[in-house]
């Protein structure tokens, strides 16, 4: 009896434990925001996200230089490239990081980080990591005809109101419109 008493105790504190850890709303420190930074590899997803945009500047100086090759030198291409990329390389990261550690601390308490970093440390945790960047490209490629009928429809609304607000503007007081 006394075993199962013991037991007890031990569930119900260990319990009582979890559940203070879970709802634990005190500031969160500097410390906890970086371990959680660690756990979802920000330095590689700010890699990742450099790496995304440095393909379509370089594209962007491949159709300039195509463009007005005759008026560029031969190697502005590869010099433009080259500058970009250095300029990438020596993003300062971890004043960056740095500077993101107090939004963290706003918006998520001691308990909100470690119940995040307690779960991107788990494989389902990791392996969302890994593919969150292919799920967001599919969701965007999926997206796009969407996206781009919608912007199409309200970019002709924005015009015809633009329009028709032009006229009223050019009518003289009294005048009436004829449609």
């Amino acid at each position: 009896m006394k075993h199962i008493l013991l037991a007890a105790l031990v569930s119900v504190a260990l319990c009582c434990c979890a559940l203070a850890q879970a709802s634990d709303d005190t500031p969160a420190t500097k410390e906890d925001v970086h371990r959680y930074f660690e756990v979802v590899h920000t330095h590689d997803m700010l890699n990742q996200m450099i790496d995304a945009m440095a393909k379509p500047m370089h594209q962007m100086v491949h159709d300039m230089y195509t463009k007005d090759q005759d008026k560029l030198p031969p190697d502005f291409e590869e010099k433009m490239n080259g500058i970009m990329d250095g300029m990438f390389k020596d993003i300062p990261w971890d004043q960056i990081i740095d500077a993101m550690i107090p939004a963290y601390q706003k918006h998520l308490t001691k308990g909100d980080l470690d119940a995040m970093t307690a779960f991107y440390s788990t494989p389902s945790g990791q392996k969302i990591l890994k593919e969150m960047p292919a799920m967001t490209a599919d969701a965007m490629q999926a997206m796009m005809p969407f996206l781009q009928d919608y912007m199409q429809k309200v970019q002709g609304r924005v015009q015809e109101q633009a329009l028709a607000m032009l006229q009223k503007a050019e009518q003289k007081p009294g005048q009436t419109t004829r449609n």
